[in-house]
């Protein structure tokens, strides 16, 4: 079970070297992509001949890049979805990228994102749906009849030892809607170090919406029993429990998760995105943004574009601090080298050691004055605090309840932007 407990003040759950790796990644981009992109659905229901899907310009080089401009970390892409089509040389199926005309057949989107991911040092996680339409594997990969089940938990096992197996090191594997295939020896063998998202092995959990907002406090821990059915949210989460799981909160770019060529015009804004960003890292989880290539297999040039803008507002805003510090105990100061407007900061716990405040407040000094700024419980791995522009010369946390010596690895105050 990851994130065993450790006696310290009081039982704190803390994470695997794997799982704090995790949280530092931050942000990192879903890739969808599938039959269903050339039917204008959502997800593949199975009417579209393969001799239809030819990607002819994909490039994995240019869906590496988008990754780098947006600031993600890794890419968790689509390799099979709910439809059961492989985007690999898969020997399971028919259903799969070797039966369509692309690169002769001989085209495999998995080696060639992996080798493009390798080449620039991003990080690659797959998604490979346990539910398969073509099949008849309902969701989790569950079957209607013991036969049907035996034929697809052997079909599926050998494609989850395929795409671990074939393609490098895999940083998160996806089983959306939970998994009851029994696959926890392939992942042992072939991905120990992955996170798992959902599932009887998982290492992280979903947020519990697809809108990229993790609520406050979203904690890091919950109960064994909780961690165990694969299915918990961040609703479950309980600052006691034994057990971390951390968040993933998944957003979409558009308003789907496949391209379609109707909703160019749902392309969110850089202010959304901010706002997503502020409610998913801000408070404490990872982000996992969805790009969606078109037909043409390339991420349309203006989804490339609104990624670079959004990342650059990420690095124009927390790239430089105006002061910051860390320490231990109940109280860690900062003061700031000349009187200045401030507008934001950021507070990090080190979570190595497990989430220990449970109640603080930040206090901001002028004019010789402490007054109370923003009162929160959960910090975790990061939070992020705004508000209206105000006259500091000094800034201060103050724990007032917390489960443990707090050990706070960043205090981070920002300069007010004049220019907005």
């Amino acid at each position: 079970m990851p994130g065993a407990a450790r006696a310290d003040g009081e039982k704190l759950a803390k994470p695997t070297a794997d799982q704090a790796a995790w949280q530092d990644c931050e942000l990192g981009m879903f890739i969808h992509f599938g039959p269903a992109t050339w039917q204008d659905v959502g997800e593949d229901n199975l009417s579209t001949p393969l001799d239809q899907i030819i990607p002819d310009k994909l490039d994995t080089e240019q869906w590496v890049r988008a990754a780098e401009a947006m600031g993600a970390k890794y890419i968790v892409f689509v390799a099979k979805h709910s439809g059961g089509f492989c985007w690999w040389q898969t020997d399971t199926t028919d259903y799969s990228v070797k039966n369509t005309p692309w690169r002769g057949g001989k085209g495999d989107v998995l080696a060639e994102l992996s080798a493009s991911c390798k080449k620039h040092g991003m990080k690659l996680g797959v998604y490979i749906s346990p539910m398969d339409r073509k099949h008849k594997a309902a969701g989790g990969g569950r079957c209607a009849t013991p036969e049907l089940q035996a034929a697809y938990n052997k079909l599926y096992r050998q494609q989850l030892t395929e795409v671990l197996s074939r393609y490098g090191s895999m940083f998160e594997v996806w089983f959306d809607g939970s998994n009851v295939v029994p696959v926890g020896d392939i992942l042992r063998q072939y991905a120990p170090h992955a996170m798992i998202f959902q599932g009887p092995h998982a290492t992280i959990r979903w947020v519990g919406n697809e809108d990229g907002i993790a609520p406050y406090p979203a904690w890091n821990s919950l109960s064994i029993a909780d961690a165990r059915s694969g299915v918990a949210t961040a609703r479950q989460g309980n600052p006691d429990g034994a057990a971390w799981l951390p968040n993933e909160c998944d957003a979409e770019f558009r308003d789907a998760w496949m391209w379609n060529s109707k909703n160019a015009g749902s392309l969110k804004s850089v202010e959304r995105l901010m706002e997503i960003y502020d409610g998913s890292v801000g408070h404490g989880a990872v982000l996992l943004l969805n790009h969606s290539p078109d037909r043409t297999g390339l991420i349309p040039a203006a989804d490339f574009e609104r990624g670079k803008q959004f990342g650059d507002e990420i690095r124009h805003e927390f790239a430089h601090s105006l002061a910051e510090t860390s320490g231990h105990g109940n109280m860690v100061e900062l003061p700031l080298a000349k009187p200045a407007t401030i507008d934001r900061l950021v507070l990090m716990e080190n979570i190595v050691d497990g989430e220990r405040v449970r109640e603080f407040v930040v206090e901001v000094q002028h004019g010789g004055e402490w007054r109370p700024l923003f009162h929160g419980s959960a910090i975790g791995h990061k939070q992020i605090i705004r508000f209206a522009p105000t006259e500091a010369t000094a800034v201060r946390l103050r724990v007032s309840k917390s489960a443990a010596e707090p050990e706070v690895r960043k205090l981070a105050v920002y300069e007010a932007d004049r220019l907005r």
